[in-house]
């Protein structure tokens, strides 16, 4: 098989409509999945547009890291109220079903039913 040129090889993606370059300057990627992030420090980045479609390509060594948890919902008083009233315990047991289920009032009620 012949060897090409690297010129020859360019030219040939830019009669494709395909740009091909080098992203400068990055430090880190980090690929959000469910309950675990992957993290490429110092990677090489190239871009590379097809038919209106840009593709980045990452090379690197990935670290695996346990995402951070979510950000706590806040609680207001009226819903631990509320869900107090309905199911009979204390303020603060209502305020930690709010924080187990996010905020969501039914959800919570029918925890604390559940638990009876």
């Amino acid at each position: 098989m012949k060897r090409m040129n690297p010129r020859e090889v360019r030219r040939m993606m830019q009669k494709m409509g395909m740009g091909l370059e080098e992203m400068t300057g990055v430090l880190k990627v980090i690929i959000s999945m469910k309950g675990k992030n992957l993290v490429i420090p110092d990677p090489q980045v190239t871009v590379m547009k097809v038919s209106g479609q840009t593709v980045y390509q990452v090379v690197g060594e990935a670290v695996e890291e346990k995402a951070e948890t979510e950000a706590k919902v806040a609680i207001s008083d009226e819903d631990a109220q509320l869900v107090s009233a309905q199911t009979g315990v204390s303020i603060e047991v209502a305020r930690k079903a709010l924080e187990t289920t996010n905020g969501d009032l039914a959800q919570a009620i029918m925890l604390l039913t559940a638990k009876g």
